[in-house]
């Protein structure tokens, strides 16, 4: 399948995508896609996240003991001790691991933390629709892995009790950090 992008196209299958130079060569390339960074910047609002969030941390609060310093490795769990998402994105460890290591990744950075964020939604298939701005295609499948997401349109997020913030103001958040619909 082809991703148009730009004034090339990213082959879901080309070589340079079955290594990891090439699987990050490709991810930052998509990363600098406005479509992509608007819905990026629509989950972490939704998720509520900070690149230096830990699970329980919480904006504007001050002296946050879920918040970290170290960006050279996942944080590990926050608060309860036991769920471990983290991040902008609330990317849980286990998850981190599998998508930087696509990329030779080590590190927790922001930078990092963005790249996996756009692995995940190439993982499970959301990048076509986000790129064409297909907002309900790309959130029934991105609800998946962020519970904060709705599945579509008039639709809550797929694990209640999790709360999930409404469609119309995730697409909101997305417009307004430069997100086109098709």
């Amino acid at each position: 399948m082809n991703n148009w992008f730009g004034s090339f196209t990213i082959m879901a299958t080309t070589p340079s995508s079955t290594t990891r130079a090439g699987r990050l060569q490709e991810n930052r390339a998509l990363l600098a896609h406005p479509n992509i960074q608007a819905f990026l910047q629509a989950i972490a609002t939704a998720e509520g996240g900070g690149y230096d969030f830990r699970y329980g941390a919480l904006r504007g609060r001050r002296n946050d003991p879920w918040r970290f310093t170290n960006f050279s490795t996942h944080p590990g769990p926050g608060r309860g001790g036991r769920v471990t998402a983290a991040g902008m994105y609330q990317e849980t460890r286990p998850t981190w691991r599998e998508m930087s290591a696509k990329m030779g990744l080590c590190d927790f950075s922001p930078a990092t933390q963005d790249l996996v964020a756009v692995e995940i939604l190439r993982t499970i298939g959301a990048i076509d629709a986000i790129v064409r701005g297909d907002m309900a295609a790309a959130l029934d499948k991105a609800s998946h892995r962020w519970s904060s997401l709705p599945r579509g349109k008039d639709q809550p997020g797929r694990y209640p009790p999790q709360p999930s913030i409404a469609f119309d103001r995730f697409e909101a958040h997305y417009r307004t950090a430069g997100g086109t619909l098709a």
